[in-house]
């Protein structure tokens, strides 16, 4: 072999290991998901094994049930709606991060890392001190303001009381990604075009809609895609605080999915709303892209 092909095939192996690593983590678990959605899989194949296969008959079983499509509906709704907050929310601070000097960008920059660092668990910990319903902050703060009827309130009991601290605990935990990427964008506009646009009479918003959003597009548009994945298969959130409750209220796919597999012990059915999940969201994507690169043609 040549030095010029070595040379050209170097690259390709660097990045071979974390290829074939990614490809082991993630493609292993979804094939065997597949594979268990098209058999008979309960509690006695898990301990026994000898699944017999049913083909498609689990998939008939989930999309019959009017339950599974409300849950349906219900993950769209938390994912626009968790979505459109933390992309207002985000593109906002990163705007305002633009204003600030270097030292208060820093403070700010800091803060919003610590906040993205934090595991998981531990903010949702918070989040649950926070709004307890005995000796919980956001109570006492409601209290003291002068709303007595949130005297020993409990959030948790109530469905769209939960829904809303779920929401929050998800964007609190989403912006700063958001906002710091999209403030490293931000930074690449050459400031003259600002200045162009200030002295021509433009106002903020139209600077945003004329300069920012078209030459930050790809950017809107990648960060839109991870949150879109990252909220629509959120589960750990919602399992700690309320495990899909009270009632079906905060059930979301991936909780259902967990729910039908644990609860009945009907492994083949989950697996078959997790499939279902997937493809729904590929779905969304898909549009997504198609309505973009439409866009992009039409410039």
């Amino acid at each position: 072999m040549s030095g010029r092909r070595r040379a050209a095939l170097w690259p390709y192996l660097l990045v071979a290991p974390t290829v074939l690593g990614g490809a082991l983590l993630l493609g292993y678990p979804l094939v065997r998901n597949l594979l268990i959605s098209l058999q008979h899989y309960g509690m006695g194949e898990l301990i026994r094994g000898g699944a017999p296969f049913v083909g498609l008959a689990n998939y008939r079983t989930v999309l019959a049930d009017p339950e599974f499509w409300e849950v349906v509906r219900r993950t769209f709704w938390w994912t626009l709606i968790n979505v459109v907050l933390i992309m207002v929310l985000g593109t906002l601070v990163a705007l305002m991060m633009r204003r600030l000097g270097r030292r208060m960008r820093i403070v700010v920059t800091s803060g919003l890392v610590l906040a993205w660092a934090s595991p998981v668990i531990a903010t949702t910990t918070v989040f649950q001190w926070l709004f307890a319903s005995r000796l919980g902050v956001v109570n006492w703060v409601l209290v003291r303001l002068g709303f007595s009827s949130y005297e020993g309130y409990s959030w948790l009991a109530d469905g769209t009381a939960a829904f809303t601290v779920l929401v929050l605990l998800v964007v609190w935990q989403s912006v700063p990604f958001a906002a710091i990427t999209l403030h490293a964008a931000l930074m690449t506009v050459p400031e003259e075009l600002y200045e162009s646009a200030r002295l021509d009479g433009a106002g903020a918003g139209r600077i945003f809609r004329s300069i920012t959003l078209p030459l930050l597009r790809p950017i809107f548009g990648l960060v839109l895609c991870l949150e879109v994945i990252w909220v629509f298969r959120c589960f750990a959130q919602i399992w700690a605080v309320t495990r899909g409750g009270p009632g079906d209220a905060t059930t979301t796919l991936p909780v259902y999915a967990y729910r039908v597999a644990q609860s009945l012990h009907r492994y083949d059915l989950g697996s078959a709303v997790s499939t279902l999940t997937v493809l729904l969201l590929v779905a969304v994507l898909i549009a997504y892209f198609r309505q973009l690169f439409r866009q992009e043609a039409d410039r």
